[in-house]
Order: C-alpha cells, then structure tokens, then sequence
C-alpha cells in the first residue's frame, strides 16, 4: 500500500458525491468519470477532473474497467474507489487495478472473487462454522439438477444469482412448475448486471428479518464489527427501508451475530469495509446469506450511530494505515434510519420512472444523500437519493424522518415519496415488528394512495392562481397588486378546470374561497415563495413544495401527497390514448423478447412480452383475452415509456 492525492471515483449519482466529499475533506484531489448520458450531472460538476468513458449504457461506460484505469492514469489518479454497483464487486477490475500500479479501495481480488460467488462463499462459510441456509450450490447449471435440487430441498425455494447481488437474478418460488421460467428469468438479470449467469438455490427462509452486520479490517490484522443494519424493509429483494440498531437485536444476539460476521471476515482475510447479511429467523436463529464486499448503499445509519465517517476509514486503510479501532472502541449511540427515494410509479406496481426532473427539492431537516440531475436516466438504477435520521430514540429518529419527506419533493418522474411516508406510520413498522414480508403483506404489488381530496385541489388551485398573479406582477410592475384582478362589481373568481372538474377560486378576507362540486374550503396563504409555500386550508396549517413546469401544470408535494394539477382552461378533458387492447411499454427500456405473433390467441394475464429497465426484467401480460391483431415493435429494440408494442383484439381467449 502505499499514500495517494488523487483518488478516481469510479461511479455516478449519490454515492459518487459521498465518496468525494469525504476525500476532498481528507485533502485528496477527486476525479469524475462520467458517460454520455452524465455529462452534466452533479458528480461531474463536484470532481477536480472528471473523464468521458463512452456512450450511456453501462456496458459500454462505467463497467469498461480499462477506460476507467486509462482515466486514473491520464489524471494521475493513484487509487480507485469503485462505490458499490458496477465494477465495485469485480474481482478481475481489482486485480487489473492492482496491475497498473494503482491502488482499489476495497478488500483483495481474492476476497471479492471468493464472496462474490455465492456458491464459493457458501462452501466457505460452511466450512469456517458460520450458519448457513440449506441449499445447492454446485457447479451443474443443469435445468434438471436444480429441479432434482430444488425437490430435495423442498419448497419455496430461492433462485440466485451466484454473482452480484442488489436483488438482480433473484426469484421466489413456491412450486416445481414456476422452476424453469424462474431459472430463466434470474439467469438474464444475471448476465445483464453482473456477466455471468450462473444460480444458486437457498431454502426460503418465509418472513425472516434481514440483519446485516458492518464489517472492517485492515492490512494489520485487526477485523472489528460496527453493530447491525436492520434491512427486512425490501420490495423485488431491494431495500428499501434501513434502519440501526435493529429492533429485533439485543447485546446477546449482536455479540453472537457479530462475532460470526468477524469469523467469516476472517476466514477471507477481509480488508477493508464489507457487509456480512444474515437472515433473523422468528425464532432467533440466523443463517448467513452472503458477504458484499464493499461499501454499502445503507451505510449512513452505521456512521449515524457510531459517529464514524467511514469512507474515511476505507481511504485510511487504502493507504496502508492501521485501523485504529478495537472492538471495544465501538458505541452505539440513539437511533437511526435511512428510506431510498426511488424513481419509481408506487400505483403502477412499483415500476421504474424516468424523464426530466423539473424540480428537486431536499429536505433541510435531515442528512440527505443525492445525485440528482436534470434528468432520470433509463440506463441505471432509479435510486435517487438516501433521506437519514437520527435521535436519541427510535421514536423521535422516526417522526424527524416522517417530518423530512414531508418537506422532500422530487417533480418530473413518479417516486416512492409518499409511498415511504405511509410505510413509516403503519403499526408493522412503528412497532418494531416488520420482516420481509412487510411490504407484500400491507402494500400487495402496488401503492395507490387515492385520487386528490377536494381540499388538496384546493390547495393546488389557489397556488395556480398565486403564480399566475406572480406572472402578472413581473409583467405589469407599474400597476399597484392590489389592483391586479380587481373589478368595480364583485372580485373576479378564477377557474380552473382539473380532469373536468371545475374549481372556482375567489378572493375572501385574508384568503380564498374554493368552491369545488359541493365542497367548499378556505384557504390562506401565510407565506408564498416558489418553490415553497406555508398556508392554512380550513384553519389546519400545512408546508407545500410546488413547480410549474408549463403555464397549465401544477406539481404538488402535500404533506402526505404528491399530484399533478392540470388546468385544461376550460376546455375537455383529454381521452385516454388507446383501448383496452393496446399493450404498451410502461417505461423506458429494451424489448427483450416478444412471446407472441400476430394472429395469437391469447389469455388474460397470458405473458406477452418481457421488457428490461433498470437493470430488471419485467414480464408485460394480457389485461384482456383475444387475438393479437398486430405487433408493432421487434425483440431488442429501445422503446420509450408509453409505446405500442402489440394490439390483442378482445374476444374469447
């Protein structure tokens, strides 16, 4: 090891920012590396330098290892930090790293090769005494041999992929019929995200909790552990909801569970900072699930609660430095909890959202993690950004965080924004008790949280009306305020016409009267500065962030809703483009295939097509039974979210 100035982050989004504010704040000189499609994002305008790798996709930029080593090298770069994602898992980057004379940020090639395999891994495990979950992990990739595997272990069983993780190439099933598509399913996602296709099976281990254990060790032979992440809060395998200490661990079950993760560290060698996740079953017992060897999206609940930076502790070991910690240096202190903010349509069963981002707006009452653009790109994971806090006590660490989304808006694509405000107010959560099945159990597939109320629309007309009156003010500066809208009979009311509905708005007192169907609301506006406003509606007090990015748009984040005003101006409202019939892309993404042909009898819920965004396969099925009466898109092409792929002429299917 040796020391470094200069360190390349070989990432984008929040993570890439994380890593360089904590290595300009060491005293390191940072370097960008950036695709096409980033070349004006926040971590490119943050870098001391910064370097084009190639075209958007990922394949082609920020999982091209030898471009990024060319960049370290042209920008005197000394080491590579790989964040997690990518390359960050790379056994043959860290080594290729190593070769060029340069320094990875991470454990040894060796390490990542072994625990990025779980089948490796779990052999290894197995073989060190720590806990495993029953399963097979052998090299016959046969269909057959995980079918003969699968009936042996018994259902439900866990396809994996034996490579990356981030819940990419991983599929429940609960009967020996859903096998093979399974197989192939997770087999894709494998070989798109991580190169290599290869499974593994795990008994399903039904509503454990997921506990994760902070590992970190240096090249002196210390390995420590920083306390648990309770991670159970996860929708399609992918957290969502992280949260430290967790309320399941006692000091018994975390020096256990802590001693185990030191254990399998140990057995690795480990350097560096890596995560060992367990699965906390009802009863107490926990089995291991797999090691990530790198920094973890999560790990700010960690820092929150040990007052430790530790990206500093990952470029302090990089450097050949020792740790500097003992086991018994390590406290815990309050509570803390982190949601990802996903851009992602929480009514359309989660699926991912993409587009240009017209306002984004953090909260300024918590630690907030982003990366945000000017636009949410296809080509990567919609994570946006990490919302943390912390309190003395689980209680007030959870309502300054329900208070921080409150006053979180992100305009332009979907997110899951008010989809984690009401996960963080369900009994399951606020009591400590959630497991993975949370979500599935209280949310099924899909959060609709209802059409607007009568008062929300309210709101959302008397903040039209107020821009409009801002418009006009900067156009007529030479007319007193009070006179704009003034008539000599009665105060002229506005009207806006939202999805037909017509919304009357008059001037009244120190406020507003709205008049809407037969609902009648007051509203009062306290303070108005775009993109924020304080007001009353009916007496009750609220704080809104809003944007309009046409004249005839309103984009509203309430305190536990975010909607789209649309003032039509009194013209009808627009018809839904298409029928019934019409299959089109929910998103944007790449056709993977097309199961059926022009001519087709289909069936309802009958699968149709398989579209890849985001790193994720996602099946597209009938919503009626029919004929397919014409394709008008082919396998592999880039569709736009919204274009026609078939159209099923209804009939007996």
């Amino acid at each position: 090891m040796a020391e470094f100035d200069t360190l390349l982050v070989a990432n984008r989004g929040e993570i890439a920012l994380r890593i360089m504010r904590t290595a300009r704040d060491v005293g390191l000189r940072v370097v960008a590396v950036y695709s096409e499609a980033d070349t004006d994002a926040p971590h490119v305008r943050f870098a001391d330098d910064a370097v084009c790798l190639g075209p958007a996709a990922a394949a082609d930029s920020y999982l091209r290892g030898d471009r990024i080593i060319a960049a370290a090298q042209a920008t005197g770069a000394g080491a590579i930090h790989p964040g997690y994602g990518f390359l960050s898992e790379n056994a043959g980057f860290a080594r290729a790293v190593a070769e060029a004379g340069l320094v990875f940020v991470g454990p040894s090639p060796e390490a990542i090769d072994l625990m990025g395999d779980k089948a490796r891994a779990k052999r290894r495990m197995i073989a060190a005494g720590v806990p495993c979950v029953p399963g097979y992990e052998e090299q016959d990739q046969s269909p057959d041999r995980f079918v003969d595997a699968a009936a042996q272990i018994g259902f439900p069983v866990m396809v994996k992929a034996a490579a990356g993780g981030g819940g990419k190439g991983m599929r429940l099933v609960q009967e020996a019929a859903e096998l093979p598509n399974a197989l192939t399913l997770a087999r894709a996602e494998a070989e798109a995200s991580f190169g290599a296709g290869d499974l593994i099976l795990e008994k399903a281990v039904i509503q454990p909790r997921h506990v994760e254990i902070q590992v970190f060790g240096d090249h002196h032979g210390t390995i420590i552990h920083l306390g648990e992440r309770d991670c159970s809060v996860q929708r399609r395998h992918q957290k969502v909801i992280e949260e430290a200490p967790s309320p399941a661990v006692d000091a018994d079950l975390r020096a256990r569970m802590g001693q185990a993760a030191v254990e399998a560290a140990a057995a690795v060698d480990y350097v560096g900072a890596g995560t060992v996740e367990f699965l906390l079953d009802t009863d107490g017992k926990f089995y291991f699930l797999e090691m990530n060897t790198r920094l973890q999206v999560e790990h700010p609940v960690t820092e929150m609660v040990t007052g430790l930076d530790l990206v500093a502790l990952q470029l302090r070991v990089a450097m050949g430095e020792p740790l500097g910690l003992s086991q018994d240096d390590v406290t815990l202190s309050g509570h803390a909890i982190e949601v990802r903010l996903y851009a992602e349509d929480p009514a359309a069963g989660f699926l991912p959202s993409g587009g240009p981002v017209h306002l984004w707006h953090p909260s300024g009452q918590a630690r907030v993690d982003a990366g945000v653009g000017a636009e949410v790109s296809p080509h990567y994971d919609p994570m946006l950004a990490k919302i943390i806090t912390h309190g003395p006590t689980r209680g007030q660490a959870l309502a300054r965080l329900r208070k921080a989304l409150r006053s979180t808006a992100l305009f332009g694509p979907q997110t899951n924004r008010d989809f984690l405000i009401d996960a963080l107010g369900r009994d399951a959560f606020t009591d400590g008790s959630a497991t993975t099945g949370f979500i599935e159990q209280v949310y099924g597939d899909r959060f609709d949280p209802g059409a607007p109320t009568t008062a929300d629309l309210a709101v959302a007309a008397v903040l039209h009306r107020a821009l409009a009156e801002q418009a006009a003010r900067a156009k007529a500066p030479g007319i007193a305020p009070e006179l704009l809208g003034w008539s000599s009979a009665t105060p002229l009311d506005s009207v806006v016409v939202h999805e037909e509905q017509t919304i009357r708005i008059r001037p009244q007192g120190d406020g507003y009267d709205v008049v809407l169907d037969e609902a009648h609301h007051h509203v009062t506006l306290r303070r108005f500065d775009p993109p924020c406003a304080d007001l009353t509606v009916d007496g009750t007090g609220m704080n809104v962030v809003f944007t309009a990015p046409e004249v005839r748009e309103l984009h509203v984040a309430l305190p536990d809703r975010t909607f789209v005003l649309h003032d039509s101006g009194g013209l009808p409202h627009a018809m839904a483009a298409g029928a019934a019939g019409l299959v089109t892309a929910p998103m944007h993404g790449r056709l993977v295939e097309l199961c059926v042909a022009t001519g087709d009898t289909v069936a309802k819920g009958q699968k149709l097509a398989v579209l890849e965004a985001m790193k994720m396969q996602h099946e597209l099925c009938a919503e009626v039974a029919g004929t397919v009466s014409e394709t008008l898109a082919q396998a592999d092409a880039q569709l736009a979210a919204g274009a026609a792929i078939l159209m099923i002429e209804a009939g007996e299917g």
